[in-house]
């Protein structure tokens, strides 16, 4: 791309930017409008929320942390709300056996303890005999029973039931072939839950942190089967419980005294606003109204060295899907055209903004190999910026396909200002460095989503943040049966090595069979990486003690606000 036509494409972007920039949630990372997880449905991206107008903040006698989650939850049920917008308040309303300490490493949660088999295979978990839900009610092994059963009915149609194919007989019963009964986890008694899994899996204690894991309290459920819908009906067993909930506009949590590590809760309430829009959230922390806030894009450079900037690592992928069942992305040398075509660099740094990484592999960077290494660094630079390189490769591309000219171009992505932005920048490197024309289709949520889901879509946008600490989270999207694969692409060699990146109990060779999938998924370019996630928050003086995990849902446990 010329230097002059780049500026004039910027100062569009940043038009755009000026009139409309969203948010989805308070530390949904760089570009909170953007920081969706596909393993969530992609919720993030979608701009289900209203635009909540700030309205006056009400004053609450007591300590309290004002935050903004950007828009209404799409479920306070752990298995219906798999977004960033639900998971973020349950993560601090709910606790599951484990929760990732300040280490970010899966420590004791409801579970005191636990046992493991010499097999690897079943894990005994002892419940603390002070772990309650806000009723007074005890947490006991059938809630937990209860909610990963009900995760994975195939009548509750969970997005999150796959997270629990490594539980013996769950594949079965979430896909119709087995029963409830087929699902190995079993209440010894109140205190005592036995879980068997169909292989050895090292990272199932961090797994176990994803809040599709949490309890549900059965016998509230039973008698009042939408006691997650509103505030008067919730029962928690996490830090903080739902004291009011005025949908669409804010959520007000309060310390759950029944909690058994009440102590450690130095905050009496937590405001969460419901704001839709940067500028707006942006001016209410610069009021007081907010005591943590995203950073507008169009501020990025004059904020983000600032002294009340919090930035840090976000496990994720912002990509864009190659549809192989259609034209022309059949051919894989077309495919890895238009990859070459796309200079990262500069969309991660005049378009995107915050600090943020361009993407030149799939696995985001954080996750440390056996040998002390990380992931990203070991496996490489597998992507590139060559568009002499993708000259050649669409010219040969083409005449394997035996055609003149490609077939019409459609770019698909779901309705949002920065989504946008990186769609028109990649819009104008493929007519610059490829000259190929690409028309750009916007989408409302719900409609991409299903269009995506059902292989609709020539080439569309995407993105995934891990649900747990471990590179193959997001290589397993594209094995063949996978509901999130969205692409058309079925490999039994690929599909090996993930098996083989689950199940292999020897974490180096696991690993050497994760960097081979990784390096298989470049040369077949079914996905085109194009940054990395991270998490840039304004905090105000006095905020102290949110834990932001790299992998994970923010906790606001340990979190404090002094004068």
């Amino acid at each position: 791309m010329s230097r002059k036509k780049l500026l004039w494409v910027l100062l569009v972007l940043f038009t755009a930017f000026v009139l409309a920039a969203c948010t989805a949630g308070e530390d949904a990372g760089e570009e909170p409008d953007d920081a969706d997880t596909d393993t969530a449905e992609e919720a993030d991206g979608e701009e289900g929320g209203e635009d909540a107008a700030a309205e006056e903040t009400p004053d609450l006698d007591g300590k309290t942390l004002y935050i903004n989650n950007g828009q209404e939850p799409t479920s306070l049920d752990p298995s219906i709300g798999f977004d960033q917008v639900s998971w973020d308040p349950l993560n601090n309303l709910m606790e599951g056996l484990t929760r990732l300490d300040e280490n970010s490493e899966a420590a004791e949660g409801v579970a005191e303890s636990w046992d493991i088999s010499e097999d690897g295979l079943t894990y005994t978990f002892h419940l603390r005999e002070d772990a309650n839900w806000s009723n007074g009610d005890p947490v006991v092994a059938e809630d937990f029973v209860f909610a990963w059963k009900h995760m994975l009915d195939p009548d509750t149609a969970s997005a999150a039931a796959f997270l629990a194919y490594y539980i013996e007989g769950g594949e079965e019963y979430n896909s119709g072939e087995g029963s409830a009964d087929d699902v190995n986890v079993t209440a010894i008694d109140d205190k005592t839950l036995e879980v068997v899994l169909i292989q050895p899996t090292g990272f199932f204690l961090d797994l176990l942190t994803n809040p599709a894991f949490f309890p549900i309290n059965h016998q509230v459920a039973e008698e009042t089967p939408d006691w997650h819908a509103e505030a008067d009906t919730f029962v928690a067993n996490g830090p903080y419980m739902l004291d009011s909930w005025d949908h669409d506009s804010e959520m007000i949590f309060a310390k759950n005294p029944e909690y058994w590590d009440a102590d450690a809760v130095n905050l009496d309430y937590v405001h969460f606003s419901m704001v839709n829009d940067s500028n707006t959230q942006y001016q209410m922390f610069q009021t007081g109204e907010l005591d943590t806030a995203s950073v507008p894009p169009e501020l990025s450079d004059e904020l983000i060295d600032g002294d009340n900037v919090f930035i840090g690592e976000y496990g994720g992928l912002e990509f864009f899907r190659f549809n192989l069942t259609e034209e022309p992305f059949q051919n894989k040398k077309i495919r890895q055209a238009f990859s070459y075509a796309i200079n990262r660099d500069d969309i991660a740094e005049y378009v995107v903004k915050q600090g943020v990484e361009p993407a030149y592999g799939f696995v985001s960077p954080g996750f440390t190999a056996p040998d002390g290494n990380d992931f990203r660094e070991e496996n490489g630079d597998l992507v590139a910026f060559d568009p002499e390189r993708a000259q050649e490769l669409l010219a040969e591309g083409m005449k394997e396909e035996g055609y003149d000219e490609l077939p019409p171009i459609v770019l698909s992505f779901n309705t949002s200002d920065t989504i946008q932005a990186i769609a028109e920048a990649m819009q104008n490197m493929l007519s610059e460095n490829l000259g190929v024309e690409v028309t750009l289709e916007n989408q409302e949520w719900n409609v991409f989503a299903e269009a995506q889901q059902n292989l609709e879509l020539q080439f569309s946008r995407s993105s995934f943040i891990n649900d747990y600490a471990d590179p193959v989270n997001f290589l397993e999207s594209f094995v063949s049966d996978s509901y999130m694969n969205r692409t058309g692409f079925e490999s039994e060699e690929y599909d090996e090595l993930i098996q083989k990146g689950k199940s292999e109990t020897d974490e180096e060779q696991r690993y050497e069979y994760l960097y081979e999938a990784e390096r298989m998924l470049a040369e077949e370019m079914i996905a085109m990486p194009i940054r990395y996630y991270n998490v840039v928050v304004l905090e105000a003086d006095g905020v102290e003690g949110i834990l932001r995990h790299p992998v994970g849902y923010f906790d606001l446990k340990y979190a404090d606000k002094t004068e």
